[in-house]
């Protein structure tokens, strides 16, 4: 009776350790399908403004780290839109002064259009959903 029980036990604990496995390898493919997707947005950032090998050298990293930023304010239920926008800009604006550095000013013109752009998307979207 003993064997079964401890047989049982360790039943349970491999079912639970395979199922928290198995999820965690869900999330992992999410997020990697998210990296991918964000990948190719910067990409077509940097073919729009027709960057030069190094310039997307210096600008992808500065773009890269204030993107988990950015979907965090997405993403946070507790802002409203205008509140979202506000600590959107306020993000670019802490990054400008680098991209300003990198980009010519006609590139730069294109990169505020972009982001205009893509606010004013995420505003749609969120008033659709609503």
């Amino acid at each position: 009776m003993q064997n079964l029980v401890s047989l049982m036990l360790k039943g349970g604990i491999v079912f639970v350790a395979l199922v928290f496995l198995a999820s965690n390898a869900v999330a992992q493919a999410a997020a990697g399908a998210g990296n991918a997707e964000k990948a190719q947005k910067l990409a077509a950032i940097a073919k729009q403004l027709q960057l030069t090998p190094q310039q997307e050298q210096q600008l992808m990293p500065i773009l890269k780290a204030d993107a988990p930023k950015i979907e965090a304010i997405k993403n946070n239920p507790s802002l409203g839109p205008l509140q979202k926008m506000e600590q959107i800009k306020a993000i670019h604006a802490q990054s400008d002064p680098q991209i300003k550095a990198i980009l010519n000013p006609q590139q730069y013109q294109q990169l505020q259009e972009i982001r205009q752009q893509e606010i004013h998307a995420a505003m749609e979207r969120k008033m659709g959903q609503q």
